[in-house]
């Protein structure tokens, strides 16, 4: 056996004459992580979040929200009349809030499209003129 060294390689093998840590469980120096587990299992980090877990967090949550917005909607019922230009439409008060607030929505959508249309613009115009090589 070797002395015991400050490296970078220094861990928890057969080479390091340092006390274990408290917080870390002991483990055998010939232990190798499980082949079939990923890097990040086998260290003990646990599973990193992916994809399919983001997408049915994010539809458990709508599901969420579209239960509360049907119970707003059925909780006001009371008729609304609304006036636009020429048009008068009565609607209940529940469904005529949603609709502004869908509208409301929609704008904001828009201008965070032109927005980020007018970015990828500036990118592309930006990585054109780095990437013309000099005369």
């Amino acid at each position: 056996m070797s002395t015991a060294t400050n490296g970078p390689n220094d861990g928890y093998g057969s080479e390091s004459r340092r006390p274990p840590d408290p917080e870390r469980p002991a483990t055998p120096a010939s232990a190798e992580p499980d082949r079939g587990l990923s890097a990040d299992v086998a260290r003990g980090k646990g599973i990193k979040g992916t994809r399919t877990g983001a997408i049915w967090t994010g539809l458990v949550v709508g599901i969420i929200v579209l239960l509360l917005l049907l119970v707003f909607v059925l909780q006001n019922l009371d008729e609304a009349t609304l006036k636009l230009f020429a048009w008068e439409f009565t609607l209940p008060l529940g469904v005529a809030l949603l609709f502004a607030a869908l509208a409301g929505a929609a704008i904001i959508a828009l201008a965070g499209a032109v927005r980020i249309l007018q970015i990828r613009r500036a990118a592309h115009r930006q990585r054109l003129l780095t990437e013309t090589p000099a005369p």
